[in-house]
């Protein structure tokens, strides 16, 4: 069997897990800077018994140059730097990260898996932006939509749960970054981000859609563009609208502060509409699927999204901790939890890349 490692950089910590065919070898979270990684990078290498055969990175935007997992070489890492600005929280760090695990393992096949892949095929309705022809076509302006290897893994496993086949499923992953997509027949049909990873539903410090009229109107001498991009980024969605207090709904859930409470029920309010909207992409709703970090372990969010959803014929859920994968209401359309699992799925989504490169040489 092929020994692949799957690397999945975050903002602040990198994912990283060896795996032989499905079964995992090692794992360990990275809580550093996925740009400055190499030394941790080394230290797990050195924990293994075997040198991977196969390296998987986890690519958030790979522009128009990457739309499957890629081999990597030399000029694909040049031109990938060229459009690292499409989603600059992640795509640097990533890059840096690649760089480092070339170094560490040049006899190994570097491929980026880009979490746009799975969202590849949004019908033309859903894909079209509504700006002019010749902005679109000298930019590549479109909808492309975001965590991908997530949505991947957990529409995988609603259909294994709820033993059909191919499912309509709206999949709210919820995270630091955060969105929900339409899926019917394991192909996306919809979603929330677009042409960047800032778009959507608000998330723990990006503050997703925003009106762009109010945006022109803070740039029209009120905030530089530098100070706009980090407000955006960095001081928006929970952190923001809870008044700076948190953006971790760990710390919102517990705390007695008004702003607290004003800012989770914005949060779900926002989940919940982004729900309804990908709902009426789907020809029915078979299951709501919970995914990503917040998804799988803050039983209080799910439970207020959930309680204003029954016009989708979603009942409440209690607000009590999971441990596994699987239904936590039979009520109605099914409600799911799925631990998200992204560097498996680059796993097997580089396994087989790999044995089609090997194939075709």
């Amino acid at each position: 069997m092929t020994r692949v490692l799957a690397i999945t950089a975050g903002s602040h910590s990198v994912g990283i897990a060896l795996f032989d065919g499905d079964e995992e070898l090692a794992a360990e979270t990275l809580d550093v800077d996925p740009g400055t990684a190499g030394d941790a990078l080394r230290a797990f290498l050195g924990t293994l018994p075997a040198p991977p055969d196969v390296v998987g990175h986890r690519l958030v935007h790979g522009g128009g140059l990457v739309a499957v997992p890629t081999l990597v070489d030399d000029a694909l890492a040049d031109a990938l730097s060229e459009v690292a600005d499409l989603a600059p929280q992640h795509d640097p760090p990533a890059l840096a990260l690649l760089a480092a695990a070339r170094r560490e393992l040049p006899g190994a096949a570097h491929y980026v898996c880009p979490d746009t892949r799975f969202h590849a095929g949004l019908p033309p309705a859903a894909a079209l932006l509504p700006l002019p022809r010749e902005w679109r076509e000298r930019w590549g302006l479109h909808r492309y939509g975001f965590h991908g290897l997530s949505y991947a893994w957990a529409s995988r496993r609603a259909a294994e749960i709820l033993d059909r086949p191919a499912p309509n499923l709206v999949i709210a992953h919820l995270g630091g970054g955060g969105s929900v997509c339409a899926v019917a027949g394991g192909r996306s049909v919809d979603t929330t981000m677009g042409m960047t990873p800032l778009d959507g539903i608000p998330m723990t410090k990006r503050s997703g859609a925003v009106d762009p009229g109010l945006l022109l109107w803070l740039l029209d001498g009120r905030l530089t563009r530098t100070e706009l991009a980090d407000g955006l980024q960095q001081e928006s969605g929970l952190l923001g609208m809870s008044d700076g207090l948190s953006a971790d709904t760990r710390e919102l859930v517990a705390s007695p502060d008004p702003a607290a409470a004003a800012a989770l029920d914005a949060y779900a309010h926002a989940v919940r509409r982004a729900v309804g909207a990908m709902a009426v992409s789907l020809p029915q709703l078979d299951a709501l699927v919970f995914t990503g970090e917040i998804g799988w372990d803050q039983p209080e969010v799910r439970a207020a999204v959930c309680a204003g959803l029954a016009i989708l014929g979603i009942q409440p859920v209690p607000a009590e901790p999971v441990t596994s994968d699987g239904v936590i209401s039979r009520e109605g359309v099914p409600v799911l939890v799925v631990e998200t699992d992204e560097e498996r799925q680059i796993a097997r989504e580089v396994e087989a890349a790999d044995r089609g490169h090997s194939a075709r040489e």
